[in-house]
């Protein structure tokens, strides 16, 4: 088989909902639908719509490691949070002009894929699995953001940038990239919703061709029964260890995306409120597809930014409720039970 044609099976295999050409078109439409949509609006909203694309990287990272691997954790709000801090101690003290603001990006999302790398380790070679892995890595997520809540004082500064505590760190540039004839500044406005969404449909189709490889099988296998996998011969912690660090890192990647998009990062971010919404928003759309976590994702994400606005003292109460809904009747997830509903019924 040619490279070609086993990357197109890869990206409509058996680990991801959605194949074939009524699919695809259907793809098709909605990334071109995407791509007009800021010409339909104002700059406010699209930077708005943006933000929203922040946060999806995490939601399929999550949807990686917990979908797939089977492994829930409550900490990819810490890893979100490092990256974001790194992103904008690097480019305070570095700036961001002449391709710098991209190596931040880099060095960032390598940091929190290494801190993943490093807590990934104690965790599955140390055997810590089911509702403790949830346990421990919440309690890192904790731990981080009170950390950085007490770092108010003057003495809490990296070269020229200030950590500010609770108030957290703000007054970093916007994401630059290099670009013939002068740097592309990338403000919440259309270039940074082209540049995220140009990257976020990146990110899926890679993540679709990964869960389809020989990995993504062998994750599901692990997912749907370790013991039975390690006896057929495969070692069942690298391959969670690897899961996590890359849900990880993209978890890492929406910290620097949104320290980029909104000039600042609180350790709020990363509070226990932050923790549990990403998994209000992949279970939600259906932690087993990623196609459903990413719409489940940004349909929640809406929905939530709409409470906040008209009724901010429900909005937690309502995220709530729909968790406790779907996993009462819906528990693999609103997108992917009806994806399957459609496909039973269809001749």
């Amino acid at each position: 088989m040619t490279r070609l044609p086993r990357l197109v099976a890869s990206l409509q295999g058996p680990q991801t909902l959605g194949r074939g050409p009524a699919f695809w078109a259907g793809f098709a439409i909605v990334v071109l639908l995407a791509a007009a949509y800021p010409l339909t609006t104002d700059g406010y909203t699209v930077g708005n719509v943006a933000y929203f694309f922040t946060w999806c990287f995490m939601a399929l990272g999550l949807c990686l490691i917990w979908g797939y691997g089977g492994a829930l954790s409550f900490g990819q709000t810490a890893f979100f949070g490092l990256a974001g801090y790194a992103y904008g101690v690097l480019t305070i003290n570095f700036g961001a002009g002449g391709g710098l603001g991209v190596l931040s990006l880099l060095a960032a999302v390598l940091t929190a894929a290494a801190l993943a790398a490093g807590v990934g380790y104690f965790l599955f070679f140390g055997r810590i699995a089911g509702v403790f892995l949830g346990i421990v890595t919440l309690s890192l997520t904790l731990v981080f953001e009170r950390f950085m809540a007490q770092t108010a004082g003057p003495e809490w500064r990296i070269g020229k940038a200030r950590l500010n505590g609770f108030n957290g760190m703000g007054g970093m540039p916007a994401l630059t990239l290099p670009w013939p004839g002068g740097d592309l500044v990338l403000i919440p406005d259309t270039g940074l919703y082209y540049a995220l969404l140009v990257l976020l449909v990146a990110v899926y189709l890679g993540l679709r061709a990964l869960v389809n490889s020989r990995f993504g099988n062998v994750l599901v296998a692990i997912r749907e029964n370790p013991e039975r996998a390690a006896m057929l011969g495969y070692d069942v912690r690298r391959y969670q260890l690897a899961a996590f660090v890359v849900g990880s890192a993209l978890a890492g990647l929406s910290g620097v995306l949104y320290t980029a998009w909104g000039q600042y990062i609180t350790p709020s971010s990363m509070g226990i409120t932050a923790a549990a919404l990403p998994i209000v928003w992949v279970a939600v759309g259906g932690r087993s597809d990623l196609t459903a976590a990413l719409a489940g994702t940004l349909a929640v994400l809406a929905g939530f930014q709409a409470l906040t606005i008209y009724g901010s003292q429900y909005a937690l109460v309502a995220m709530g409720a729909l968790l406790l809904a779907t996993v009462l009747l819906a528990p693999e997830g609103v997108f992917v039970g009806l994806a399957r509903l459609a496909r039973r019924r269809t001749p």
